[in-house]
Parts: structure tokens; sequence; C-alpha cells
């Protein structure tokens, strides 16, 4: 079988079902930053080396994506049904493996930090900007479109699990976060 199909040379793909819609519909945009966001865990991945202790959790977590892409890539008028396993614990697994992290960690942070620190850090902090802008585009999807709920509190979930996992490497690494501002509730409490 061929990669190319030549189907998409005049800007149009096919969606779950057949129908075929502009390559810059919502739908495709949504999964397609999706798409961007695992390809960039498995940077991340390849960056740490196949016996770091996240590696587990990181590989579940492509799995889920491209389970949620495949989701998200079927309308809801679309007949046919939907075999791919479904995450809906995901943002139950993210909740734990952050309360783990920050339960290790040695330093809280009251402050907004700079993105970076060292490789993986800044990676992570990629990560999370990245899942942001899936889930902006999620949420337009979600006013044309039906949405599984697990797909968006999970797509949120990440993107805090992603911040904590930046700054747990920095903490693990024993490198200092550079502070940009004190949390806006913590500047009010000590006026």
């Amino acid at each position: 079988m061929k990669i190319y199909t030549k189907k998409g040379d005049k800007g149009t793909t096919a969606l779950f079902g057949g129908k075929r819609v502009y390559k810059d519909d919502t739908r495709v945009n949504c999964y397609g930053t999706l798409d961007e966001v695992n390809s960039t865990i498995g940077l991340l991945r390849a960056k740490l080396g196949p016996e770091h202790v996240w590696q587990p959790n990181l590989h579940r977590i492509q799995k889920d994506m491209m389970d949620m892409m495949s989701h998200l890539a079927r309308p809801s008028d679309c007949k046919k049904e939907n075999t791919n396993p479904r995450p809906i614990d995901g943002a139950d697994f993210c909740e734990q493996w952050i309360d783990q992290l920050e339960g290790a960690m040695t330093t809280a942070s009251d402050y907004f930090l700079l993105p970076g620190g060292n490789e993986i850090s800044a990676l992570c902090h990629v990560v999370r900007t990245q899942m942001r802008r899936g889930e902006r585009l999620l949420v337009t999807l979600m006013k044309e479109d039906e949405v599984e709920e697990y797909i968006a509190a999970y797509i949120n979930r990440l993107s805090d699990l992603f911040f904590i996992l930046a700054r747990a490497e920095m903490d693990k690494a024993g490198l200092a976060e550079e502070k940009w501002q004190l949390f806006l509730y913590k500047r009010k409490k000590s006026l």
C-alpha cells in the first residue's frame, strides 16, 4: 500500500465515515494539533531514554492521545460505531500522577514561572503549550459538534501534568526555577 493517495491534493481530507472536509476544518485542526503534541511527547520520551521512570506513563498518554484523536476524527452524525477504547479515566490518571510528583518535590511555587530550565523541563513546557492550543481548538469544536466529556477533561489535565513534569524535572536536577511574579491571590494577601 502506498502512503500517498493524491486525494488530498486539493486541500481536503476524509473523516471517519467518509465525509470530506477542508484540511483547515476545526475538527482537523483540533486532532492535528493533538497529533503534534503526541509527536513532541515522543521527542521527550526519546530524550529521557528507555529506562526513565516516566516512560510507562508517557507511553500510556501517547496511546490515549491516539484514541482521543480517532474519536475526534469521527463526527457525531457518523453512523459507524467507533471501536477504539475510550480512556475515560484519563483526568484521574493525570491527577494521581500530579499528586505523586508534587508530593516528591522539595519546593512549592507561588509564582508564575518562565519556561525553560534544562532541555527536559523546556520540552515539558512545549508539550504544555501545544496541549493548551489543542484545548482551545477542542473548545471551538465543542461549539460545532458533540465531543465526549472525558476528552475535554483529559486534555485540560494533561496541560497541568506537563507543567508539573517541568517543575519536577527542575526539582530533581536541583535547578532553581526562574520566577516571573507572585500569583495574584498571593500578592493580594501580602498587601
